[in-house]
């Protein structure tokens, strides 16, 4: 059977990438014929731009070439960031239009718009897309729940497909060759927040619930990269620095790591701390399973489910007691157990609040400070050359070949086009009473003169 999958492909340092990884390698181990589309260069088959509709649109014309297209749905790779009603309308209509083409179309959820669509054309054309799947799959029986509330759909036509059933491991390392390797303390007891560090992965609480756990030979490690160039991430990120370097035991290890290397963390930990604010399912989760480490988890999108024998908590002190419980350390004096905020809305209100909070300290650079005017520039990545790479024979040679051969004209372009970014961005976030970087002052007129 010809399988087209539709999702992001690495080397994009995406969690859904990952997971697209493992199940095309299980297709293809059922003797399928399988191709990839991604909606940025990468080193899948095909990529095509599936924000825009005229790339959802061809999309709907290469679909009929394919016995089964798969979609891996995330917001981020179909709508606009942000996004207006009658744009994902457009969206949802090409998306709609590729599954019908398509023998037999399947959508595999990841994440969706969890408050459904917000006009009767939008609502319409979403419907049309899940209409048009025959057979729509999430990772939990809670989001099953929310996607048939959100959308009006039937909750029997939507399959639920763990997480981690086609995961696989992916080191033979043994706890104490992992440690060694990562250089960390044999005899201390270990835990381990890794994945993007943003601020719905809530690794801040994990700090502070962690307090003085250091002076009994316990350790925190964050693992991750930042993802989203948003000035509320960027506010996080100077947040969890600071806390990290006041903490003594916690050390922020800021990179992105390999699969293997990934996995040597994990196996290297004694526990797993995951006190996410906002989460839909958690390939982390599913990871520490197959190592058969302990989770400590936040109750909140489809955990709960996901986790099974994880502990489950719901405030700082619940998550305080449960490290120190797990670490074998005498619980810490009881603090008001004020429940987290539930809900996107109430999260994304507290982080905005928690930037907003954020000062310069001592000897401490202050963190850099924009606005929304250059969110859209930001939010599109640098433009670099498509990583010459393919999993066909042979072909990744030829296009090494032919980026040695093109690079002396792409490459100034390229270094052009992303000055040009900078110097935009650098622009719209110059005050209004300060010309942009390099400008010259231009003396206006007074009211009128002309």
């Amino acid at each position: 059977m010809r399988i087209l999958v539709v999702s992001p492909y690495p080397p994009a340092r995406d969690g859904i990438a990952a997971y697209t990884v493992q199940e095309v390698k299980r297709l293809r181990a059922e003797g399928h014929d399988v191709e990839v589309c991604s909606p940025w260069p990468s080193a899948a088959h095909h990529h095509l731009d599936l924000r825009s509709t005229r790339g959802g649109l061809a999309l709907a014309r290469r679909a009929r070439a394919y016995d089964r297209l798969v979609v891996a749905f995330h917001p981020d790779v179909f709508f606009p960031q942000p996004s207006t009603p009658g744009q994902r309308a457009a969206r949802w209509a090409a998306l709609a239009a590729a599954l019908a083409a398509a023998r037999r179309g399947e959508v595999v959820v990841h994440e969706f718009p969890h408050a459904g669509p917000e006009t009767p054309t939008e609502r319409i054309a979403a419907r049309a897309m899940w209409q048009a799947a025959d057979r729509i799959a999430v990772h939990t029986g809670r989001e099953r729940d929310q996607l048939a509330g959100a959308f009006g759909l039937t909750p029997g036509r939507i399959e639920v497909v763990g997480h981690g059933a086609h995961f696989e491991r992916r080191t033979r390392l043994g706890r104490a060759e992992a440690r060694a390797r990562l250089g960390l303390p044999e005899d201390a007891f270990v835990f381990l927040a890794i994945g993007f560090l943003q601020p719905h992965k809530g690794f801040d609480r994990a700090v502070r619930a962690f307090g003085r756990l250091g002076d009994h030979g316990c350790r925190l490690e964050i693992v991750g990269s930042l993802r989203v160039e948003e000035p509320e991430y960027r506010a996080h990120l100077e947040e969890l620095r600071a806390l990290a370097a006041a903490t003594p035991g916690v050390t922020l290890h800021e990179e992105y790591v390999s699969d293997e290397r990934f996995d040597t963390w994990i196996v290297a930990a004694d526990a797993l701390v995951l006190p996410y604010r906002v989460i839909w399912s958690s390939s982390v989760c599913g990871r520490a399973a197959l190592y058969g480490r302990p989770v400590i988890a936040t109750d909140v999108g489809g955990l709960a489910e996901q986790a099974g024998t994880a502990i489950l908590v719901g405030s700082d002190r619940e998550l305080a007691e449960a490290m120190h419980r797990l670490a074998g350390v005498g619980v810490p004096p009881q603090r008001e157990a004020t429940p987290w905020p539930r809900g996107r809305e109430a999260v994304m209100a507290e982080i905005r609040e928690r930037a907003a909070r954020r000062r310069p300290t001592t000897g401490v650079a202050a963190p850099v400070v924009v606005s929304r005017r250059s969110a859209p520039l930001r939010r599109l990545r640098p433009l670099g050359a498509a990583p010459p790479l393919s999993v066909r024979p042979g072909v990744t040679t030829l296009k090494r070949l032919i980026a040695r051969a093109t690079a002396w004209q792409l490459d100034p372009v390229i270094g052009h086009v992303n000055r040009l970014r900078e110097a935009t961005i650098a622009a719209l976030e110059a005050p209004d009473d300060e010309p942009g970087p390099g400008a010259d002052r231009v003396d206006r007129p007074a009211a009128g003169d002309a």
